[in-house]
């Protein structure tokens, strides 16, 4: 899994010569001990593995538990995901974010039923090859699922390894996360590789945490150069993520018969395909946002505030103000995906992403009457 380019700078990253093949007996014997339970983890069959994984990218595992435990019951096999409505798959999936893994898990699992007979392959070329799968979630399933020892490097495991080795490689680099998969390699053990790559997640969710490691607790301590030196907190070395843009923007909340207006946005872009509540780009007034009704076809009472919120996106922060205003009629003359839907609507069939979430609590009392 080498790559000769980088060479030198393995060579650079390895010049601690810390003999971190002989820390796995002591990690494995910690993550016997110490392993959280997980749903996941409890029957590690491929389908499982691959759907927690994906929905662990970007996402807290304790947020991530309630998600996968109602995914699995709605759709427990790789032929449930293929066939599922695409409303039913977003409204399971609905407040996870990055939509577009949902999306790529239903392409990988159509493509696992019409190639493999609905079962992921147990092959790493073959499972990196699925859309939607990365070296690291190829290599979880491979070893955890299958016993294959192949590494799955994802964040907490570049920590871990950049402490161990006192490295100060930017990890933010491709060319770096290759040698550390290269090293990652050669430190797993023939045995238990799934068990010890999950060791090593583990540790570095749970131990060697970002930003005030516990030294003390952890199990390969000794073999810490970062310990030794006393600069494990300095470390991973991490170039800055590109500055998010500021984006303002309204929110209507319009109500008529005991019903929300909602729409689709669009197929392609931010939140592709997903319900949302009316919105537009700026701050207006009140005098401005019954105007854009009005452009809307929409005949209104005098809106009133509706609070503010603010969500983050990757690479774009909204900063929202709401607008709560009562419809003459159910009309709207505007072209698109536009409905009336009720609260129990929203809870079961429309999914909504989480940047509305304050606003649909709004909706939920005014709509429900809570």
């Amino acid at each position: 899994m080498r790559d000769e380019k980088n060479e030198a700078l393995r060579a650079e990253i390895e010049k601690q010569n810390v003999p971190l093949a002989a820390l796995s007996g002591d990690l494995l014997r910690w993550y016997d001990r110490h392993a959280r339970i997980l749903p996941w983890r409890e029957q590690p069959d491929p389908y499982r593995v691959w759907v927690s994984e994906i929905m662990l990218q970007q996402t807290r595992v304790e947020a991530v538990r309630p998600y996968f435990e109602r995914f699995m019951e709605a759709l427990p096999t790789v032929e449930a995901l293929a066939d599922a409505p695409e409303e039913t798959l977003m409204k399971l999936w609905e407040g996870l974010g990055y939509y577009n893994r949902a999306r790529n898990l239903q392409r990988t699992a159509r493509m696992v039923v019409e190639q493999y007979g609905g079962v992921l392959p147990n092959s790493y070329e073959q499972l990196l090859s699925l859309p939607g799968i990365g070296e690291y979630t190829a290599g979880a399933v491979a070893s955890i699922a299958y016993g294959i020892a192949v590494p799955a490097v994802d964040g907490n495991v570049l920590r871990v390894l950049s402490r161990l080795l006192a490295s100060e490689a930017d990890i933010a680099q491709p060319k770096v996360k290759a040698v550390f998969r290269g090293i990652a390699a050669d430190m797993q053990p023939s045995e238990r590789p799934g068990d010890y790559n999950q060791a090593m997640m583990e540790l570095g969710a749970t131990v060697c945490v970002p930003a005030s490691p516990r030294c003390a607790a952890c199990p390969v301590a000794h073999g810490c150069m970062a310990r030794q030196l006393d600069c494990a907190a300095a470390l991973p070395i991490k170039s800055p993520k590109r500055e998010r843009r500021r984006e303002d923007r309204t929110v209507f909340l319009i109500l008529c018969d005991g019903k929300a207006l909602i729409r689709k946005r669009a197929e392609s872009g931010l939140l592709s395909g997903m319900w949302e509540l009316p919105n537009v780009q700026g701050h207006l007034s009140e005098e401005q946002a019954t105007r854009q009704m009005e452009e809307w076809g929409i005949q209104t009472a005098a809106p009133r505030e509706a609070g503010e919120a603010k969500h983050v996106f990757t690479h774009v922060e909204w900063r929202m103000q709401g607008y709560i205003s009562m419809a003459l009629h159910t009309r709207c003359t505007v072209s698109g995906e536009w409905v009336w839907a009720s609260w129990e609507q929203l809870q079961q069939s429309h999914a909504m992403p989480s940047a509305f979430r304050y606003y649909r609590e709004v909706l939920q009392a005014l709509l429900a009457g809570e």
